[in-house]
């Protein structure tokens, strides 16, 4: 048993309540850590942030010196990358192929959003009155609580941390109560790359620990990725404290494949899509339309494909998919999968425990003989469960990709560009893939319409959405005034 501590001024502070939470391998079912639990840690860690924006270096740095100091912090990632994997993998029972590729790609984020920081600048806009230079800056938002879940707790922290920081910003980081550790030691390694004091602290706990950050008075932004129900209560707080918020949420994403796409490629794309990660990711392609004449083949390539995928240690590199993240979590899964079968689904492919592992392995799983009526194919399963449909009219299946409350992703597999094109100028969702599926980069901005959120991760726009702008009016003239009117 190891026990962590929060991390507030870039020291471990541990709980003066003795309130512990423990993390469990979702894979052996060990608790091999134990973590705080601390509510009355939020004003803390809140106020460390605070005094950090208000009086600290941080914010009056030039973008030149945070760059350097998040150049070197993506650095020491990199040099951790392996242990940073391995205990991502523990935490959340996701595969070692994909845990540590994502540690070895959070160097990236920091060094892009690091070229940004010293960018930062303003206009000089026209005056109504030749007297008047008027010109604006971007300047830092203040202090931000960010919430991530446990699905790829590093890569999402990433997403949130390396805009917030090159902005001049502070924060107060609430992990998941499922996959805390790797946050905490995050935040070790910043210390160490010589973030000053109060910039970044990471409390843990449980929904209480939540709650009491994002409706705390003293934040100036949230920034949230996970379910929609916490997502409400989250906007709620943030709306009766009056400051912005960022919501990235779930999704239902479709995968449309015509009758001209490439079989090969498409059967690749929709397993990638919903088995990668075993489903849990926000951007799963659990919806699949696939046109009539290439289904039955479509259909038998993935029931084929599906149970083949090997399961088993997520820390063997030969392992393809490991156990979802919880007890729960399988329950859930299993729960909607039954109740998909009472609503006329039919089982291609899975739909149960692994018959030689059992725990929380889940096979992956095909279901067909469903409609946008279909439970399974209305609430987000997060989990590996994919719903494959018949389509014949090209024309219907726009109304069917965006007949759903979700709206962050969807994929497209033709030959025909200008179909693609058309088709993609009309989802409602946040990001289109054309012959591939779940690609993301720094540079790329990720985000949701309708029930999936709002708000963007990455790209320049993310940077934007830690800025404010200031607009300063300067009189040259010097000439009195007549006090009573304007300008």
């Amino acid at each position: 048993m190891q026990t962590y501590g929060n991390r507030i001024n870039n020291q471990q502070v541990m709980p003066t309540d003795d309130r512990w939470l423990q993390t469990s391998s979702p894979y052996t079912g060990e608790v091999w850590a134990r973590v705080p639990d601390s509510p009355a840690a939020v004003d803390t860690a809140v106020a460390a942030a605070r005094k950090a924006f208000d009086e600290g270096r941080w914010p009056r740095m030039s973008g030149v010196e945070r760059a350097a100091i998040m150049r070197k912090l993506g650095a020491l990632l990199t040099e951790n990358a392996e242990t940073l994997g391995q205990i991502e993998s523990r935490d959340n029972g996701k595969i070692i192929r994909e845990t540590g590729a994502q540690a070895k790609a959070l160097q990236s984020y920091y060094d892009f959003f690091a070229g940004v920081a010293d960018k930062i600048g303003g206009d000089v806009l026209p005056s109504p009155n030749p007297n008047f230079l008027i010109y604006t800056e971007k300047v830092p938002i203040g202090v931000v609580g960010a919430i991530v879940p446990w699905n790829s707790p590093l890569m999402l922290l990433t997403w949130k941390l390396a805009p917030l920081l090159a902005s001049g910003c502070t924060v107060v980081v609430k992990p998941s109560d499922i996959t805390p550790v790797t946050a905490l030691l995050l935040a070790d390694i910043a210390a160490d790359a010589g973030l000053p004091e109060g910039v970044l602290n990471v409390v843990t706990g449980g929904a209480e620990v939540g709650a009491k950050l994002s409706g705390h008075t003293d934040l100036d932004k949230i920034t949230f990725t996970g379910g929609g129900s916490t997502a409400r209560h989250i906007a709620t707080a943030a709306a009766q404290n009056l400051i912005p918020a960022i919501l990235e949420l779930g999704g239902k994403s479709p995968q449309v494949v015509f009758d001209d796409a490439d079989v090969e490629a498409a059967v690749n794309g929709l397993l990638a899509g919903i088995f990668a990660a075993g489903g849990q990711t926000c951007v799963a392609g659990s919806r699949a339309y696939v046109h009539e004449a290439i289904y039955d083949e479509m259909v038998a390539r993935l029931v084929k494909r599906a149970n083949e995928i090997v399961m088993g240690n997520p820390a063997d590199m030969a392992t393809e998919m490991g156990p979802v993240a919880s007890d729960a979590q399988r329950e859930r899964i299993l729960g909607m999968i039954d109740k998909a079968k009472t609503e006329g689904a039919l089982v291609e492919a899975g739909g149960c425990l692994d018959p030689d592992l059992g725990g929380r392995f889940i096979r992956p799983t095909i279901l067909s003989n469903v409609d946008n009526q279909t439970s399974i194919v209305r609430e987000e399963v997060f989990g590996p469960v994919l719903a494959i449909m018949k389509f014949s009219d090209t024309d219907d299946i726009t109304a069917l990709a965006n007949d759903s409350e979700f709206g962050l992703a969807a994929g497209i597999w033709t030959k025909n560009i200008q179909r693609a094109h058309g088709l993609a100028k009309q989802l409602r969702v946040g990001t289109v893939w054309i012959n591939a599926y779940r690609a993301v980069s720094y540079a790329v901005p990720f985000g949701g319409f309708k029930q999936s959120g709002y708000g963007r991760d990455n790209g320049l726009e993310a940077m934007d959405a830690f800025l404010e702008t200031r607009t300063t009016w300067v009189e040259l003239s010097g000439a009195t005034r007549d006090p009573f009117v304007l300008g």
